[in-house]
């Protein structure tokens, strides 16, 4: 083989190494989309990021020691040391690492494209629920879902926008202030309503956002029932007797809250064939973790591990008046209502892996 020969050899064998090299690159460096474009979000404090920080209202947490876990270190008025289950869930479908409040927030193009929270904390499904700590009723946060939609068509255009609002997954999580707030601690509503009349207010008020939803093109929708709300550590406190016990009162209006919106999903279910509504039942799991505790390496499940964990949440769970448990880790609690980012995480798991195959 001659002087020139090998040059060209050699320059051949240089480009295809190359050529594979960066053809292997691409390939690593491509990952799959996700199977649904956005993650756009309704309801309470379990899944609100921070929307309260823009309203005026007392039920607010964007100050220490919340979000001590949480990236940064920074209260972003999540009611929680740190991630709450939005975020696990725009984690675990691959949109992004944490879902945004839709308020208050500097949103990017990118944020706006795979979707936003307009959750707030204290709302219920009764009306008379948010009026009392003044904050976005469920019909409210429908109306910034619709002023969102005309962001998105600004940013992607008429046809994307379209695509997205249609393939995108919309879940569902409110319902827990009704019972624990509205109607056993407040005295509006137990003069009037019964325990069972009570639930088919919220029921009626739950089946009409979804059916309004419906309408606005939401096709994959989840939503998530109520837990043991006689369990969380306030209503241990306030109507447990001496021994915290779960409160059953509390328990039996969730249970048939649960029961009367799985028929009514059934039944929307049922006029729309083209959709997919899903209840996830996080009762059972919920229930799960404050039994059986350390089956899942936590060592409390009866109070928060905010101050003494009894009664502490929200402006009363403060750095000035309260400290904090020495590892949160070990709680099921982060205050008297809401779970831990580590119990989030763990739920979120279990939620994901039962249903969301059945919204894809």
């Amino acid at each position: 083989m001659g002087f020139h020969s090998s040059i060209q050899v050699t320059c051949c064998a240089i480009h295809a190494f190359f050529s594979l090299l960066l053809a292997g690159g691409t390939r690593a460096n491509q990952t799959s989309s996700p199977p649904v474009p956005a993650l756009i979000v309704f309801g309470d404090s379990i899944v609100d990021p921070g929307n309260n920080n823009e309203i005026k209202t007392i039920v607010k947490c964007n100050f220490p020691p919340y979000g001590k876990d949480f990236a940064g270190h920074e209260a972003t008025g999540r009611f929680c040391n740190g991630k709450i289950p939005t975020d696990f869930m725009a984690s675990k479908l691959g949109i992004k690492e944490y879902l945004p409040a839709y308020l208050g927030t500097t949103l990017s193009p990118e944020d706006i494209l795979t979707g936003v929270s307009f959750a707030s904390g204290g709302t219920g499904y009764d009306p008379l629920t948010p009026q009392l700590v003044s904050v976005l009723s469920m019909p409210d946060q429908l109306k910034l879902f619709k002023q969102y939609t005309e962001k998105l068509r600004a940013i992607a255009g008429e046809e994307k926008a379209a695509t997205i609002l249609s393939d995108s997954l919309y879940l569902i999580c409110a319902g827990s202030d009704d019972i624990a707030n509205t109607y056993f601690t407040s005295p509006f509503r137990r003069p009037h309503y019964d325990i069972p009349s009570y639930v088919n207010l919220m029921v009626n008020s739950a089946s009409s956002f979804v059916e309004e939803l419906v309408g606005l093109g939401a096709r994959r929708i989840a939503f998530v029932g109520l837990p043991p709300i006689g369990c969380l550590p306030s209503q241990r406190t306030l109507g447990g007797g001496i021994t915290r016990s779960c409160e059953s009162s509390h328990n039996q209006a969730a249970t048939l809250f649960n029961s009367l919106i799985t028929e009514q999903l059934r039944r929307i279910s049922n006029s729309h064939r083209d959709r997919r509504i899903v209840f996830f039942d996080i009762y059972s799991i919920f229930l799960e973790l404050v039994q059986h505790p350390s089956r899942y390496g936590f060592s409390e499940s009866t109070k928060g591990c905010c101050g003494t964990g009894a009664l502490e949440v929200s402006v009363l769970c403060n750095s000035l008046t309260s400290l904090t448990c020495e590892d949160d880790t070990s709680f099921v609690f982060w205050d008297s209502y809401h779970p831990t980012e580590r119990t989030y995480g763990i739920i979120t798991e279990k939620l994901f892996e039962r249903y969301i195959p059945q919204l894809l």
